[in-house]
């Protein structure tokens, strides 16, 4: 396994989306490489208009199992929820 390249997350912008989503993983020797293979792999249809690669060693994620200790005091914190704003309708996304 030490011969192995590293794996990378691979997440694709769309071109009529406004975020990245997480499209699947490839092994590849750096960050450079791993783009390039991604744009191959993943963007065959020309549909993408940004990729990010990152290395999935350097990911850190919480637990399924750890939701209610990890959300459960920001639901007390009802000023964190935007029902109390008017949003213009020419603001657009947010």
């Amino acid at each position: 396994m030490k011969n192995e390249w590293p794996l990378w997350e691979v997440f694709i912008r769309g071109q009529h989306g406004l975020a990245h989503r997480h499209v699947g993983s490839l092994h590849a020797p750096d960050a450079e490489m791993a783009i390039r293979h991604a744009r191959d792999v993943y963007t065959r249809r020309n549909e993408g208009v940004s990729i990010w690669v990152v290395k999935a060693s350097d990911i850190a994620a919480s637990a399924p199992g750890e939701k209610e200790p990890l959300f459960d005091p920001s639901n007390a914190k009802i000023y964190r929820h935007p029902t109390f704003y008017d949003i213009p309708d020419e603001v657009g996304h947010m």
